[in-house]
């Protein structure tokens, strides 16, 4: 994937030995990097949880840059359908499969026989090659991986925040003022059960599923692919009893879960091992995952091609010829 030294692109030969010295230091187990903008909009444009103040909610300011295919992406497109902000936060779609520059753009969209497929990739902001072009113009120097989702503001030419928790945060309520939307997916009465809920579902599936896939020892895979259905059959279990993961209402922790299931069967249950049962083999589970498919704007977001070729590109260790499996047949179905 390559990532950025003090604003200067390493592609994956380069940091192979960074890569090695990592993965020896956890025992074989994948470890996710955190997030280094973590700025908030809000509706005043005072400060947030964390970083500076001065971002404050306005139609046409703000721009999104993500992916199809990454499921934290996801969340965030989610968001700007279901919460109607299309028209209030502008986007920039990177193509699907991640290149030795990291996400990047097209930039050809007019002699091509895809033209409107690259022009569907490309970045009408800047016209941006590489996504990471834009984390040098927000901080020359930066260092770390070049990840998506990321909000930009338009008006101060930064980067407000790489972190697709907090982003969706932000969509749920500091713009309900010029949309009109006033749909509460993080309402206080069930804040501290939704946040208990989505740190085990983070740890054990979000995450999960790539700790297994990207498992070095076995040892490392047994333990985190034993973890991931462990946590299928709890939700399973809560789901007998009710519609959504807190009762008749949906929520953040629902839309957290949602882009893991949908990249499930696949995704995961090929490319990643992820195969001790299929999505579709959970009754109650996959009437859930059908029901919130079936919420307006939902289907929209989901592109099960996108993620079948995704998660079985090209890999040295998982997928060297990069054959995409004909695989499983999803648990549900995405109405025209």
């Amino acid at each position: 994937m390559g990532k950025l030294i003090d604003g200067k692109w390493l592609n994956d030969m380069q940091i192979v030995a960074f890569e090695k010295q990592q993965y020896a230091q956890s025992q074989g187990r994948f470890q996710r990097g955190t997030a280094q903008f973590r700025h908030w909009i809000t509706v005043d444009g005072s400060a947030g949880k964390t970083g500076d103040a001065g971002f404050k909610a306005e139609a046409g300011r703000y721009h999104l840059f993500a992916a199809l295919n990454c499921p934290w992406a996801h969340r965030t497109l989610l968001y700007r359908n279901v919460k109607q902000l299309e028209n209030v936060i502008s986007l920039s779609l990177v193509k699907p499969l991640r290149t030795e520059h990291g996400w990047v753009f097209a930039t050809d969209t007019s002699h091509s026989d895809s033209a409107a497929n690259n022009t569907r990739f490309s970045d009408p902001l800047f016209g941006l090659a590489a996504l990471h072009e834009l984390y040098v113009k927000a901080a020359p120097q930066y260092s770390g991986r070049v990840t998506v989702p990321v909000l930009w503001d338009k008006q101060q030419n930064t980067i407000v925040s790489t972190e697709s928790a907090d982003i969706i945060r932000m969509f749920n309520n500091a713009f309900n003022d010029i949309s009109g939307d006033k749909q509460d997916f993080y309402p206080d009465l069930l804040a501290q059960e939704i946040d208990q809920l989505n740190d085990y579902i983070y740890e054990n599936l979000n995450n999960g599923v790539y700790q297994t896939g990207f498992a070095r020892t076995q040892q490392a895979y047994d333990d985190s692919v034993v973890k991931v259905f462990a946590a299928l059959d709890h939700l399973e279990l809560r789901l007998s009893t009710q519609k959504y993961l807190l009762g008749e209402q949906v929520t953040e922790a629902d839309w957290r879960l949602l882009p893991t299931l949908v990249r499930f069967d696949v995704g995961y249950f090929t490319a990643f091992k992820c195969n001790l049962r299929a999505l579709r083999d959970y009754r109650h589970l996959s009437r859930y995952l059908q029901d919130i498919v079936n919420l307006p704007n939902v289907g929209r977001t989901i592109e099960l091609d996108v993620y079948r070729r995704g998660y079985n590109s090209v890999s040295p260790l998982r997928n060297p010829h990069g054959i995409v499996p004909i695989g499983l047949e999803p648990a549900f179905r995405i109405s025209p």
